[in-house]
């Protein structure tokens, strides 16, 4: 069964002050009872073009330990390259619906890849309030360019040009969560997939919503990607979890934010956090943010990484193919 896409709900909802009751979020998860107000957090700002290494190593660290989440600044992609990224995803989602919907999921089709409204098995039969575009940019023998958008016509060469600067960036950031353990640099990268690792970016498109206070745009989650790397728009929505509350995470524009997933946190064996976080929406303005996962092929074994092993510190996570684990989680399933 088609399920009608936000966008259109949106459209319909606009005049209303009031949104279908599917979206309505249980009372301990709605952002007018649950988001600490007035303040925004403060989570590390990291410059990733630091001379000295060793500081580098520990300021992602610290932040991987303590927070799960940080912001990278002078991350070497060219302001113009996000921008031209930005660009090509918002004028996809303004194309008419009949274009976009030829980029749904095939039937029967069993990946994430394609162009659609609900991911995971949901709570309550509560919905969220995004419409989303997800494919893969790297390496190139895992992309279907039939997911692409054709138009707008420069969609791909932005992608592809925002891929090979991200590259860069991801390669520096496992070398530092490496070498933050006590590792060889390149000891976390080679552990969920080396150059096979999957770079898989989805486009959130969050309408104007009526009822801000009530629905969200993504419920509160951990990614189960390795590390997600994150741009956002300058409409505010990233929340993170903290103290018992949630907080508005600062828009910095042009940073890049880094969440630290379920991957990392487990072939750490703890010792690095997988953030909670949710994404909020806005009654005027769309907010969209474009976060690429890595992910392990799904046919690798992901577990604590037996370096990190001993009879003082014995292994916290069961070590599975990533492709159980990625099902385990989108099921609601115990791991």
């Amino acid at each position: 069964m088609e399920v009608e896409k936000v966008q259109a709900i949106a459209t319909l909802s606009k005049c209303m002050d009031t949104i279908p009751s599917e979206f309505i979020q249980s009372e301990n998860e709605q952002p007018v009872f649950t988001t600490q107000h007035g303040v925004v957090l403060e989570v590390p700002v990291i410059d990733l073009n630091q001379p000295e290494q060793q500081n580098l190593v520990r300021l992602v660290s610290d932040a991987s330990r303590e927070w799960g989440i940080f912001q990278v600044v002078n991350h070497g992609i060219p302001n113009e390259v996000i921008s031209k990224l930005q660009r090509v995803g918002k004028e996809f989602f303004e194309l008419p619906q009949e274009e976009k919907d030829a980029y749904s999921k095939p039937q029967g089709y069993q990946g994430v890849e394609g162009y659609g409204t609900n991911l995971q098995k949901e709570v309550e039969g509560k919905r969220e309030w995004v419409d989303y575009l997800f494919h893969k940019i790297w390496p190139p023998s895992a992309i279907d360019y039939h997911f692409w958008p054709k138009n707008p016509p420069s969609y791909r060469e932005a992608n592809e040009e925002y891929a090979n600067g991200l590259q860069k960036v991801a390669d520096k950031l496992f070398e530092c969560l490496s070498l933050g353990l006590g590792l060889d640099g390149g000891d976390i990268k080679n552990a969920i997939g080396g150059d096979d690792l999957i770079y898989l970016m989805k486009i959130n498109y969050y309408p104007p919503c009526p009822r801000p206070d009530l629905a969200l745009g993504v419920v509160a989650h951990t990614d189960m990607s390795s590390i997600t790397i994150l741009v956002p728009n300058e409409v505010q929505g990233l929340q993170v979890f903290n103290n018992d509350y949630w907080y508005d995470v600062k828009y910095i524009p042009n940073a890049l934010v880094i969440h630290i997933g379920d991957q990392i946190e487990i072939l750490s064996n703890g010792e690095y956090k997988s953030v909670l976080h949710r994404t909020t929406v806005n009654k005027e303005m769309i907010r969209m943010s474009w976060p690429v996962f890595l992910e392990p092929p799904l046919e690798l074994e992901t577990g604590p990484i037996p370096k990190l092993i001993n009879e003082e510190n014995p292994p916290k996570y069961n070590t599975k193919k990533y492709r159980d684990y990625a099902y385990c989680k989108l099921n609601k399933l115990p791991q």
